[in-house]
């Protein structure tokens, strides 16, 4: 086979590390044209829920496909966009009446950041401070970087990154130095706050509790600062409940909705807002438009797909399946709690983590290449966040899969 001249992301191909062609998907594995099996441990980057090829949202797809491939959506519209739409309203805190389209995590994001900034630009009180909280992650895009940590991962591109309010995370036992700091924070009128809620995911699978997501939500509220939830990760199940959001029984100003939107079926993500957002760029004055695109917003293939995962939603016991994943992944952690290489268990719904004592545990560290590695020939697709290992499979896995996982990180750490 020829070299290929396909450029990975988070890949150093200097390295030349081997990079396996797969050629088909089912259920919770992904399989080479030879039959070998992977199990999806972590659900392709946490996009797969209902599991890989879900028959309904396949055949969605490839109806949709004879009917309406692509149509420009600045001034056009179609049904399968319009139904989603209105089941998003539906199923997502109240306050949440208007639906932007785009095509990821990272541009549902950038569109949230400018959302805000342009509520307060239109409504004639400009504001341009953005607050975020210590060790997140947004997105890859400028916007979403600029919100994220700042490490080895955007340091090149520092001089395009706009500064930013950081927050300090809400560990256990230091949750009123983060109320704290927010409450003060707010007081200088910023824009907005953005979070992922409940738990941090690239940051390392830093859980958090409700009642602090709870307070901070109201402590945003008393100052008038918009409150932007990235549930971009934390939604459609992964928390145990639909939206993380849930939970704290808070509504967001801003919501990002994307990954299992579709199932992780095909790229498609929304930005949700009130009224009040939508309408400050509500105007005769076309100055006042919300400008910004992308070539597939609402793609009809894509928005089919997400209908599909509705519906999944609405006719199977996707919840009961969920609650049965959180069980498992609570019995596996069980088998790791006494190794002495192993520390900081932690669950939150059907995402588990732990954390390797190890001497090298920084990100650029040989620990997470050499674990990728093993996990590999094994049989599994893990990809530890620097010594942090995690297991976030989609939610038809068995338990047969889930031991093998288990026995998978075991073996890993006697290496």
């Amino acid at each position: 086979m020829s070299l290929s001249p396909v450029w990975h992301p988070f890949t150093q191909h200097g390295l030349g590390e081997p990079i396996p062609l797969i050629e088909r998907a089912q259920g919770a594995a992904i399989y080479d044209a030879d039959g070998r099996r992977w199990i999806d441990a972590i659900s392709s980057w946490w996009v797969v829920t209902h599991g890989h090829c879900h028959p309904r949202i396949m055949a969605a797809i490839r109806e949709q496909t004879e009917r309406l491939d692509q149509l420009i959506f600045a001034g056009w519209t179609h049904e399968p966009a319009e139904s989603l739409a209105r089941e998003l309203v539906d199923i997502t805190p109240e306050p949440l009446t208007r639906v932007f389209f785009s095509d990821s995590g990272s541009t549902s994001v950038e569109v949230a950041l400018k959302m805000a900034l342009g509520y307060w630009s239109n409504i004639g009180r400009p504001r341009h401070r953005i607050l975020v909280m210590e060790h997140s992650y947004h997105g890859d895009t400028i916007g979403a970087m600029s919100v994220g940590a700042r490490g080895v991962f955007n340091k090149p591109y520092e001089p395009l990154l706009f500064d930013v309010g950081a927050i300090p995370f809400p560990a256990e036992g230091r949750e009123q130095q983060t109320l704290d700091a927010l409450e003060a924070a707010c007081r200088e009128k910023p824009a907005a706050f953005i979070v992922e809620p409940l738990i941090l995911g690239a940051g390392g699978m830093l859980i958090y509790s409700a009642e602090t997501l709870a307070e901070m939500r109201g402590i945003c509220a008393r100052h008038g600062v918009l409150f932007i939830a990235d549930e971009v990760m934390t939604g459609w199940g992964r928390t145990g409940t639909r939206f993380a959001c849930d939970q704290a029984g808070i509504a967001p100003d801003i919501m990002c909705l994307s990954k299992g939107l579709t199932g992780g079926a095909i790229p498609l993500a929304v930005t949700l807002a009130t009224d009040a957002i939508f309408e400050a760029h509500y105007s005769t004055d076309r100055a006042k438009t919300f400008y910004h695109s992308s070539s597939y917003t609402a793609n009809p293939i894509a928005c089919a797909a997400a209908n599909a995962n509705l519906a999944i939603w609405r006719e199977e016991p996707v919840a009961e399946r969920i609650a049965s994943l959180a069980t498992m992944q609570e019995q596996q952690l069980a088998r790791l709690a006494a190794h002495p290489r192993l520390t900081s268990q932690r669950q939150l719904g059907t995402i588990a983590a732990v954390d390797i004592v190890a001497d090298d545990a920084g990100y650029l560290s040989d620990l997470a290449p050499r674990l990728i590695a093993f996990f590999r020939e094994c049989g599994l697709l893990l990809r530890p966040l620097g010594n942090t290992l995690y297991v976030m499979p989609p939610y038809c896995i068995d338990e047969a899969d889930m031991t093998l996982i288990y026995d998978g990180i075991l073996d890993a750490i006697e290496v």
